[in-house]
């Protein structure tokens, strides 16, 4: 079942192929502002441990339980 932190994962890797076609199209200030965009989520998520997208996606989606070792 899909979870909160896969989905994630999930739209990180299609937004980075949509940057791969747009570069390849030539289309490079788009993909540069997206690719900027991303850079700056994951900067943010990384310094402050809150990252705005995972928010969101935890409201629609379950989070993923974490293996609890004993």
């Amino acid at each position: 079942m899909l979870c909160a932190e896969r989905m994630q994962r999930i739209i990180q890797a299609f937004i980075m192929g949509a940057i791969l076609l747009l570069v390849g199209s030539k289309m490079y200030a788009p993909a540069f502002i997206i690719y900027a965009a991303m850079m700056f989520m994951l900067f943010f998520a990384g310094v402050s441990g809150i990252c705005p997208g995972l928010t969101m996606l935890k409201k629609a989606f379950p989070p993923c339980e974490e293996k609890k070792e004993k």
